[in-house]
């Protein structure tokens, strides 16, 4: 795919980044058993179902961000162009899937609650504008009430869902967003149960607004514990 920002790529990676990569490309049936159990709209019964698109082996890893990432997922934009909608630098998708070559599966994972805090790092009048814009044009069609300001601190949680947004309702795409959650990674100071991330996850939703919304059940959160991946663990000195 010539001409094509292929974003970050790479093997040498720890925390959520490499666990997903791990899930991905050793233990499908694992993430599948999850993705039916949380998201049964889908109708998922045989793994062949979900392509997988990234973050694969044979490609380096590659994570694919802006214009890269709508290329790889091979659908066509005919209401609003993302460039109308973000600025260049936008969100990097830890993974990215289509099932039955029409739905879309954004993947965004994270292993320790320390990742849930995030602002936006634009700099740019001009990006900040946009951002601030779209945010706002997400969250009013959502028609929450946020306690918080969506570009601080949980900026990467509303940005991915503000780009559901984009990809569903104003593009008419079917998209859905999996947020992956891994328990008791060793390289990180992250939850050791589902309980602890389920409490620090309501907390950020009760203050984002974000209990419950227009796009929830185009949405799911899935928890992994990495004991189930317990023959990848790297070798400990």
């Amino acid at each position: 795919m010539p001409g094509i920002d292929y974003g970050k790529e790479g093997p040498d990676t720890k925390g959520s980044q490499e666990w997903l990569r791990v899930l991905v490309n050793e233990y499908k049936p694992i993430f599948f058993r999850e993705i039916v159990r949380e998201m049964p709209r889908l109708n998922l019964n045989n793994l062949d179902q979900i392509e997988w698109l990234s973050p694969l082996k044979k490609d380096k890893y590659v994570e694919y961000s802006d214009s890269a990432f709508i290329n790889k997922l091979g659908v066509k934009l005919e209401h609003k162009a993302l460039a109308d909608f973000w600025p260049n630098g936008g969100p990097v998708w830890d993974g990215l899937a289509k099932i039955d070559k029409k739905d879309i599966l954004l993947i965004e994972a994270k292993s320790h609650i320390g990742e849930l805090r995030s602002t936006s790092r634009a700099k740019a009048t001009n990006s900040l504008r946009k951002i601030c814009q779209s945010l706002t044009e997400a969250q009013g069609f959502l028609e929450v009430e946020s306690l918080l300001d969506w570009g601080t601190p949980f900026y990467q949680y509303t940005n991915r869902l503000a780009h559901l947004y984009f990809l569903r309702e104003l593009n008419k795409l079917p998209a859905y967003l999996v947020f992956v959650y891994f328990i008791s990674d060793p390289d990180m100071p992250g939850p050791s149960t589902r309980e602890e991330w389920q409490g620090a996850l309501k907390l950020m939703k009760t203050l984002l607004g974000l209990s419950r919304h227009k796009l929830s059940k185009y949405m799911a959160d899935i928890f992994i514990d990495v004991n189930e991946l317990q023959p990848n663990l790297r070798d400990k000195p």
